[in-house]
């Protein structure tokens, strides 16, 4: 592993975490591009979630730190007998964070080997690559519906945390079918933007622990410092950009341009798997 290839690396898991053309594809198709083994890619691939997740705390700071004070003060408040109180915004939405990661950490779960067996399988990288595209190109011919956070129920953060779950499939965009799930469930497009990165947190976080010891059970490699911090530094500055990027789109009316993209792309990886 080299410098440059741990700088491609980075850049292509930050932008592609969350632009909604699916990381775990594009990662996957890279590292056979830079001929990179499979057992050395692991961990370095933890290490970029990790340049993702700093992206996320960066970007949406403000509503971070409001959700762990919230979170601290419904814990005290239990502990001196005042009871569970859903009083305010940050409390209800740390709520419904939680109730859409649970389908997503239990599908994860249940059906890691499965999921695990895609990555094996450039055909169905591929098409599922062209079935990103096709959500996201329905989720923009759908108007905007109007649902804001007070309107928003359990079940729909349940629903949501499905999407969610699917997006373990490597093609299959975590942010682009998260934001499409919440469309569906008629969100407004802010909300639906907004949700769907702060349910990514846990999501990363709880994958980047499970896929560690696995990782660590590989080895570290030719794995530098240095060159870790490169690919964690270049990984986080392209989520950056890139999670702006994609509110800029969604504001716009614009997600449909990477349907272009993930259908050329897709289409791409399908006949060469087949050739």
């Amino acid at each position: 592993m080299t410098i440059l290839k741990a700088i491609i690396l980075g850049i292509i898991q930050g932008l592609t975490e969350f632009l909604p053309v699916s990381s775990s594809g594009h990662l996957t198709v890279a590292q056979h591009l830079l001929n990179v083994p499979e057992e050395r890619i692991l961990f370095f691939t933890v290490i970029l979630h990790i340049g993702t997740l700093f992206s996320v705390f960066f970007v949406y700071s403000d509503d971070l730190i409001n959700l762990i004070k919230e979170f601290f003060l419904v814990i005290f408040e239990v502990l001196t007998g005042k009871g569970l109180k859903l009083n305010n915004e940050y409390r209800k939405l740390g709520l419904l964070i939680i109730l859409a990661t649970i389908p997503t950490g239990l599908m994860g779960i249940l059906f890691k080997d499965i999921f695990s067996s895609f990555y094996r399988s450039q055909l169905i990288i591929g098409i599922s690559l062209i079935i990103t595209g096709t959500l996201l190109w329905l989720a923009e011919r759908m108007h905007s519906g109007k649902k804001d956070l007070r309107q928003m129920r359990w079940y729909d953060a349940i629903f949501i945390g499905i999407f969610q779950g699917f997006a373990i499939t490597p093609g299959i965009s975590r942010s682009g079918s998260t934001i499409v799930g919440s469309l569906f469930r008629g969100f407004n497009k802010r909300l639906a933007t907004r949700f769907s990165f702060l349910i990514s947190i846990p999501s990363i976080l709880g994958a980047t622990i499970l896929e560690t010891r696995v990782a660590l059970t590989a080895g570290l490699g030719e794995f530098t410092f240095p060159i870790l911090m490169v690919g964690i530094l270049a990984s986080f500055l392209s989520g950056v950009f890139a999670i702006r990027t994609l509110i800029n789109f969604i504001n716009k009316e614009k997600l449909y341009y990477f349907s272009f993209y993930t259908w050329a792309v897709g289409a791409i990886v399908v006949i060469m798997s087949i050739i």
